[in-house]
């Protein structure tokens, strides 16, 4: 009797802690939201939302973020279909070193693509016929290169996923592999190929030290959302700022809102 007394103690312990875990970092984010919405001063938030440099920012940042997902996802299916499902040496390497812009800092990233662009390679490709350096060419590269390995890391978890038994019945029924990859996997993968294309296009809108290091943050010509929140900050515009914060987060929780309504909660987040 005293063991199962010790015992039902302990999962309602076990229980509470880590509810008590979900609780506070749920507030914590919670609170954070809550500051900003305190703050926020509503007239001067529909201003900054008109004004042309804001009006510039989410146009140049939607495009710019779209074309840099497209982009991603064309490069990462084919690669993380290759990791997933095959093996080969320098497996382990390859891997890991396209995880590298998950945990090197983006800002060092964009330094990397700017010594890049001064090597004679990297000179060679500036200009002919896009410029990158200080340019919204650049905007588009320092995004892909920061949501590709996202990109890559999902669609992974994707096709770890996926039954190879169905794959192998599609052979068995005269498919080549191009169009059992086409017609089997790629539909199969369906969820995860939705949501890696909405998480990502959010990573590229929010994305700031790459593209600030390489594209700059002129105004009217590179300015991203992330790089008017840091050009508001400089000239003091506190509202302005936390304006352009508000807006990046009605973005983000609009692009989770979507991917939990169209693919459900199975889902790779």
């Amino acid at each position: 009797m005293r063991t199962l007394l010790k015992a039902i103690a302990g999962e309602r312990a076990f229980k509470a802690a880590t509810a008590g875990a979900l609780a506070l970092l749920s507030l914590f984010f919670l609170g954070i939201i809550l500051s900003i919405l305190s703050y926020t001063n509503w007239d001067a938030f529909i201003e900054a939302l008109l004004s042309p440099e804001i009006l510039f920012a989410v146009r140049l940042s939607f495009v710019t973020a779209t074309i840099a997902t497209a982009l991603s996802l064309l490069v990462a299916v084919p690669v993380a279909y290759t990791i997933s499902q095959h093996s080969f040496k320098g497996k382990d390497l390859v891997d890991s070193l396209l995880d590298l812009p998950i945990v090197v800092s983006p800002v060092a990233l964009g330094a990397a693509l700017l010594v890049f662009f001064n090597t004679p390679l990297g000179s060679a490709i500036e200009g002919r016929p896009l410029s990158f350096v200080f340019a919204v060419p650049g905007i588009v590269l320092a995004q892909f290169t920061i949501i590709s390995a996202l990109a890559v890391r999902l669609l992974k978890s994707t096709f770890d996923n996926i039954d190879t038994r169905y794959e192998q019945v599609g052979r068995t029924l005269g498919y080549s592999k191009a169009e059992v990859f086409f017609k089997v996997t790629i539909p199969l993968a369906r969820n995860g190929l939705i949501a890696s294309a909405i998480l990502t296009w959010a990573r590229a809108i929010g994305e700031f030290g790459a593209t600030v290091t390489l594209a700059g943050a002129t105004p009217l010509k590179t300015e991203t959302l992330p790089a008017a929140i840091a050009l508001s900050l400089s000239t003091a515009n506190i509202e302005k700022a936390i304006a352009v914060v508000l807006i990046l987060i009605i973005i983000a929780i609009a692009a989770l809102m979507t991917i939990r309504k169209a693919v459900g909660r199975r889902t790779p987040i």
